[in-house]
C-alpha cells in the first residue's frame, strides 16, 4: 500500500462527521500524515452565466463562522498533528472530489448517517458520488452510536470477487492488516440460485434434482476456496493471519453477516468503474454494505 500523507475528511458539523472527523484523526496520527477538513457551503442557488460565483453571494463573515467552526471542531481532537480547514461554497459531491484531487488525497475519511429517509438522500447524492468517482480510498464511517469498531484494527474483512479490482481491494487490505497487527478475513459470495423466496431445503426436492444441487455446491464451494488459497499463497503470504469464508446468497447480505460474525473492525471492498454496470454492482451491494455497516467500509476502485 502506498503511504498515506494526505487525509481529506469532509465535515458537516454532525455527529456522523463528528465522530468520521475522530477516524481520520486516528489514521492522520497512524500514518503521520496531514487531515485536511473540508466544509462545502452549499449556496441557496447554484450559479448561472450571468450571475456572480457563488462564494461572491456568500456573506464573509458567514465564511468565517464555519470555518472558525470546523477549526474548532479540530482543535481537541487533532492537537499536535498536522491539520488544515478549508471552506469552499458549491455542490458538496463536487468540492469533495476536487480538494482530493488537488491535495492530492490518500483516503477520503467521511461520516454516514445512518439508515433514515435523510441518509438515504445524503448518501445517494454525496456520498455514493465520491464513493464512485474519487479516484482514492474512501472511509465511510457509520454513527458513534452504531459503530463496533477499534483502532488500530483488529479484524479486518475483505470481500473478494476474483476481478480486478476486488485484487486491488486484498492489497490494501492485507497491508492495512499488516500495518496493524490485524488478522484478514477473505470472504467470497456465491450467488445462490435462490433469493426470494427462500430456497426449498434439499429433502423436499426429488431426490436425483438434491443430488445435483449438492454436487453442484460442492462444486461452486470448492472452486472459490481453492482460488481463494491461492490468492493467500502469492498475494498475501506470511504478512498477517489469515482465514478463509466461502458463503451463498446475497452478497451485502452475507458480508454484513460475516462481519457481524467475527467482529470486523474494517471491511474492504473493491468498486467497479463508472460504467452503468457499476451502478447496479454499487447499488446492489456496496452502497448496501455502507448504509448497514456497523465498522468502517474502505472501498476504492482500480
Amino acid at each position: 500500500m502506498a503511504p498515506i500523507t494526505n487525509v481529506l475528511c469532509p465535515v458537516d458539523f454532525s455527529d456522523a462527521s463528528r465522530h468520521a472527523v475522530d477516524q481520520a484523526v486516528a489514521i492522520a496520527r497512524w500514518y503521520h500524515a496531514r487531515l485536511t477538513a473540508l466544509h462545502v457551503y452549499p449556496p441557496m442557488f447554484m450559479p448561472v452565466p450571468a450571475l456572480p460565483a457563488p462564494s461572491d453571494r456568500v456573506p464573509e463573515s458567514e465564511l468565517q463562522r464555519v470555518r472558525a467552526e470546523a477549526a474548532r471542531l479540530l482543535t481537541d481532537a487533532a492537537a499536535g498533528l498536522g491539520a488544515d480547514v478549508v471552506v469552499r461554497v458549491g455542490r458538496p459531491a463536487d468540492e469533495i472530489l476536487k480538494a482530493a484531487a488537488g491535495l492530492p488525497a490518500d483516503l477520503i475519511v467521511m461520516g454516514t448517517h445512518g439508515v433514515s429517509g435523510f441518509e438515504r438522500l445524503v448518501l445517494g447524492s454525496v456520498t455514493e458520488k465520491v464513493l464512485r468517482q474519487a479516484t482514492c480510498p474512501v472511509l465511510t464511517v457509520p454513527p458513534q452510536a452504531q459503530t463496533t469498531a477499534r483502532l488500530p484494527f483488529h479484524r479486518v474483512l475483505c470481500a473478494l470477487d476474483f476481478s480486478p479490482w476486488s485484487d486491488a481491494a486484498l492489497e490494501l487490505a492485507s497491508s492495512l492488516a499488516e500495518e496493524s497487527g490485524a488478522a484478514l478475513d477473505l470472504v467470497h459470495v456465491i450467488e445462490w440460485p435462490w433469493t426470494e423466496p427462500p430456497p426449498p431445503a434439499l429433502a423436499e426436492l426429488p431426490p436425483p434434482q438434491a443430488d445435483a444441487l449438492r454436487e453442484f455446491r460442492r462444486y461452486l464451494v470448492s472452486g472459490a476456496s481453492a482460488r481463494l488459497e491461492s490468492l493467500v499463497s502469492t498475494a498475501v503470504c506470511n504478512r498477517c493471519p489469515v482465514t478463509i469464508h466461502v458463503a451463498h446468497g446475497k452478497p451485502y447480505a452475507q458480508l454484513l453477516h460475516v462481519a457481524g460474525d467475527i467482529a470486523a473492525d474494517l471491511i474492504v471492498l473493491g468498486v467497479h468503474g463508472r460504467s452503468a454496470l457499476d451502478l447496479t454492482v454499487f447499488g446492489s451491494t456496496t452502497n448496501h454494505v455502507v448504509r448497514q455497516a456497523t465498522c468502517p467500509v474502505l472501498t476504492l476502485r482500480r
